[in-house]
């Protein structure tokens, strides 16, 4: 275990235990639930005010479920802030949300937030009962992408569920609107100011009984700050002189706690105070850490003592494992450390570190490395790190350490390439292009270019992805092609990242080049798999990825043969199977290939093998694009019904604003609304998923959506409208050979392109029109069937194979016995004996070898 979080997780999303003997702030909680008729509620006070225990007294008693975060500085990364978000949901959530979540959970990456959000609020929305989202601490996010993922959360949040933000300062979030609509309450430093009656009730519950001159003293100094109380009412137990104390409070309320906190720790045994200071250093501690980092054998001990003395530890687990100081507290124990003893504190943090090492716990090492300025050792764990970080996805996290610690030494030449490798991976090209630059510079360097000449691959590696994904082709040929061809990085961490965690096809991926089609893109491509496969990466990842980007790629251009070699490829890919990322694109590639000329039994069983594996892998969010594929099938097989009932599963929301990756779901339900005559309604649907597209540069989604709106607008009497948005799809589709985007749109396109070229011809002095040629237009009108659907004829045979079914045949040609086939598919042998019985009954046989030789004759199953 290379990550904290596993350990770590339940205490930061665990409600907190409210202690028994707290007051009861009426007037607050009352507050508090008439919040709830908004949407959100906002309690934004100092530290010390009670924000934390307020809220949590009202989820105790609330009449809804409340899923709780406690955040710090370290979540300043929009990955792990949103895993963070839907594991608290998971915790508080009835057990329908635990699949759903823990499926989209594992692939929280910053690229794909928006996708996982829309995802949690679909679910949210399905819910009979509602949910508050209380987010503690929230003035620790800095990070503007996650206050701007945040606000499209609450904006779009389910009727009924509540967030509550509380926080030190005001939140960094365009809240105004919210307040302005009623649907947003504040409560501020001055509600939670403790009042005379309040302050009377308190100190008696902590058992100090004060005469009414001292509470109205109290009141005046502390101005009803609940901290000040708190420590007070610790400091006045059995004291003889309270005026003395009383009156030694002044000031701001930094001085009044670091007074009062001086008077706690002045009457604790030393060994108390040695440990609270080196415990400090922990933002959460268990006995096991705080023994292994400081040679201790009582540090179970301590903490017990330290709870039961009421000195601002809190329980942050139901078993009393993992504890953390009130951060008001812990401010004031880490400034007295830091005056007392620089060096120690610099010595513990180290110790911290090595403690963290032990549990195999780095990310919280490093931090720890760096905070003790131990620098080199930091270097050294994130090189151990790096694989698991990347594989998190929280590259924001993971380029904060290393930019940490590169301020103050020279990075090893390995974790430079990684810095830019994660670079290249956020999309942020300048950053990676630049330190890749850097390490050029130290292999020019006689001293430093025996470190570099291992790492030669993977800074090829680099550049051959930088020069591609920024269109530099011909630099590409010249300087990257040829290198490439004599060294690739040993290292597999280049080959095997997942590129897709969340669309349905690699196009519309980065990786993909967001739909851009060239000569240059294919040429590269081929030459890139060639290398691949030449070295032994044939199977990696990144590979087949390369390969479904070209399949996909050869089906838009309308070289069905070409993307059907490579789809097979694909799907013969043991790696592939068990990839959806690969594996949903390739069964829907090969579906539209199929459907295209009219095998939709083989495109059906396409889609079927697809959802089969996202089934048995929990990775529930691939069904909604699947779904809606198999809808599209029913579409283009004039099967209404079927289409609608498909569709109708995927819930689809009016009121959320459906995140990108959705495109594929809401343009078919587009295309059944206008096959159903609803062309208004299927309009503003296409409006729906265009605006979530706004800062989206994909040229493949953006030519359908255009086409799919033509359509609505040419059936419902629009013509110029029409017309205009097929032009602008044109001008996308020429500039990348796009034909089947338009002609898997079926007859009515073909009589909107004949009526755009007339048009055309009519208008031949409009410069409007010029940016597409006709001849363009007649290409792809010369690619539409003469009849719509046609079904592929088969004589031969009894019934079409399924694709599964030619995929046994070629185990069968394998010699591959029924339990190997079942190993193969992930189904059970007696499964497989009734795909051999289907299959016999399709050929006309009755045994394996007569089967393979019909096969053979009929299908030209090589021998």
């Amino acid at each position: 275990m290379l990550f904290s979080q596993p350990i770590l997780l339940k205490t930061k999303i665990r409600l907190p235990v409210v202690k028994k003997n707290l007051i009861i702030r009426e007037r607050l909680l009352d507050s508090l639930e008439q919040g709830m008729r908004g949407r959100m509620v906002t309690v934004c006070a100092p530290a010390g005010s009670g924000k934390s225990t307020l809220i949590a007294q009202w989820a105790h008693s609330a009449r809804m479920q409340t899923a709780w975060v406690s955040l710090d500085d370290r979540d300043n990364d929009t990955a792990r802030f949103w895993r963070y978000v839907l594991h608290a949901y998971m915790e508080a959530g009835p057990s329908s949300l635990t699949d759903p979540l823990a499926a989209v959970g594992a692939l929280v990456t910053g690229t794909t937030v928006n996708a996982i959000i829309d995802t949690l609020l679909n679910e949210l929305a399905a819910l009979e009962e509602p949910i508050a989202l209380v987010l503690d601490d929230y003035h620790h996010i800095e990070l503007a992408e996650i206050h701007d993922s945040l606000a499209y959360f609450i904006e779009y949040l389910p009727f009924r569920h509540r967030i509550i933000i509380a926080s030190r300062g005001e939140i960094s979030l365009d809240a105004a609107k919210w307040l302005a609509r009623g649907e947003r309450t504040e409560i501020g430093l001055r509600q939670l100011h403790f009042t005379q009656e309040e302050i009377d009730e308190f100190c008696r519950s902590a058992g100090v009984y004060l005469e009414q001159r001292h509470t109205r003293k109290l009141l005046e100094k502390t101005e009803g700050w609940v901290a000040g109380l708190q420590l007070a009412s610790i400091t006045l137990q059995d004291q003889q002189d309270i005026d003395r104390i009383i009156a030694g409070f002044g000031g701001s309320n930094e001085k009044v706690s670091s007074y009062l906190f001086q008077e706690v720790l002045d009457k604790l045994p030393s060994d108390v105070t040695d440990f609270l200071l080196q415990t400090s250093v922990f933002d959460r501690m268990d006995a096991e850490v705080c023994n292994q980092a400081f040679n201790r054998t009582d540090s179970r001990e301590m903490l017990e003592q330290l709870r039961a003395l009421n000195l601002f530890v809190i329980p942050l687990d139901n078993y009393n494992g993992w504890f953390r100081y009130h951060s008001l507290f812990a401010e004031f124990l880490k400034s007295l450390l830091r005056s007392r003893s620089r060096e120690q504190w610099l010595q513990y943090h180290l110790a911290a570190s090595r403690a963290f090492a032990a549990r195999r716990m780095l990310d919280k090492s490093i931090d720890h490395a760096i905070a003790g300025e131990s620098y080199k050792e930091a270097a050294d764990r994130l090189e151990e790190y790096i694989p698991d970080a990347l594989k998190q996805g929280e590259l924001a996290s993971l380029l904060e350490r290393i930019e940490a610690v590169s301020e103050h030494i020279p990075m090893p030449s390995n974790l430079l390439m990684y810095q830019a490798f994660a670079y290249l991976l956020m999309g942020q090209m300048h950053f990676s292009a630049e330190t890749v630059e850097k390490l050029e510079k130290r292999y020019e360097q006689p001293e430093t270019a025996a470190e570099l000449e291992p790492l030669q691959g993977g800074m090829l590696f680099l550049q051959s992805n930088l020069l591609f994904y920024t269109g530099r082709y011909e630099q590409w040929d010249s300087f990257v092609g040829y290198r490439l061809q004599g060294v690739l990085p040993e290292d597999p961490i280049f080959y095997n990242f997942n590129y897709n965690m969340m669309e349905p096809l690699v196009r519309r991926t980065a990786f993909g080049l967001k739909g851009i089609l060239s000569a240059d893109t294919e040429r590269i491509g081929q030459r890139f798999v060639s290398v691949l496969e030449q070295h032994g990466w044939g199977q990696s990842l990144i590979n087949l990825y390369v390969v479904q980007a070209l399949c996909e790629g050869y089906y838009e251009w309308n070289r069905p043969s070409d993307s059907l070699e490579l789809a097979r490829k694909i799907g013969l890919s043991d790696r592939a199977r068990q990839t959806a990322g690969l594996f949903v694109p390739n069964r829907i590639t090969l579906s539209r290939i199929y459907a295209a000329s009219g095998q939709f039994l083989k495109a059906h069983e396409a889609i079927d093998e697809a959802v089969q594996m996202a089934e048995q892998k929990g990775e529930y969010h691939w069904l909604y694009p699947l779904r809606a594929s198999r809808a599209h099938l029913y579409v283009k097989e004039d099967k209404l019904a079927e289409a609608k009932a498909e569709i109708s599963r995927l819930r689809l929301s009016d009121r959320i604003q459906p995140a990108s990756n959705r495109w594929i779901e809401y343009t078919v339900y587009a295309r059944i609304l206008t096959a159903q005559g609803k062309t208004t309604e299927a309009l503003r649907q296409l409006e729906f998923i265009e605006s979530s597209l706004e800062q989206d540069s994909c040229l493949l989604l953006r030519t359908e959506i255009s086409l799919v709106q033509s359509l609505a607008e040419y059936q419902r009497g629009n013509r110029s409208a029409a017309l205009q948005l097929l032009h602008e799809a044109l001008v996308m589709g020429e500039s990348n050979g796009y034909i089947r985007s338009f002609v898997d749109e079926g007859i009515q396109m073909k009589k909107l392109l004949h009526t755009y070229a007339e048009h055309r011809q009519r208008e031949t002095a409009q410069a409007i029109w010029q940016d597409v040629s006709l001849v363009y237009v007649e290409k792809l009108l010369a690619c539409f069937p003469e009849q719509e659907n046609p079904s592929q004829p088969q004589p031969s045979l009894i019934e079409p194979l399924t694709e599964q079914e030619l995929f046994i045949l070629q185990l069968l040609e394998q010699g591959a016995p029924n339990k190997q086939i079942a190993a193969k598919l992930a189904l059970k042998e007696g499964t497989v004996k009734v795909y051999l019985s289907r299959i016999y009954a399709k050929l006309g046989v009755s045994s394996r070898t007569q089967a393979l030789a019909a096969a053979r004759q009929l299908i030209g199953l090589p021998e």
